[in-house]
């Protein structure tokens, strides 16, 4: 992924996560347990780390072009999407065993960054 490409990706990601951000605190709050609103607002609050992340190593990747950076921002998206991605399911009431993809997401997004520290060591 080129550097251009993955700022765009971040961009629309962190869109997305300010609008589930603003649903949940304005649409949902009434509608949902306490306990599903917490699963929501984790769902939201890793959504939005992240893709402030994915932001910033497509900068690097404009100074610093190396695979492991590439790999760092495909490992992201995929994370948020699995780990974020799942939350958001089981909050709407999708099937408890959907709780398995969240901990791949997880291992993703930490992946992600260690890709994303080689990267720029061996800079």
């Amino acid at each position: 992924m080129s550097s251009g490409r993955i700022l765009a990706i971040a961009g629309v990601l962190l869109a997305l996560a300010t609008a589930f951000g603003a649903f949940g605190a304005h649409a949902l709050k009434a509608h949902l347990s306490p306990d599903r609103l917490q699963v929501y607002e984790t769902a939201v609050r890793y959504h939005f780390f992240h893709a402030l992340g994915l932001l910033g190593i497509g900068l690097a990747l404009r100074t610093i072009d190396s695979s492991p950076l590439r790999w760092a921002a495909t490992l992201l998206v995929i994370g948020i999407i699995l780990f974020s991605g799942s939350l958001y399911a089981l909050t709407f009431g999708a099937p408890r065993p959907m709780g398995i993809v969240t901990p791949v997401g997880g291992l993703a997004l930490i992946a992600g960054w260690i890709c994303f520290a080689a990267g720029v060591w061996r800079h």
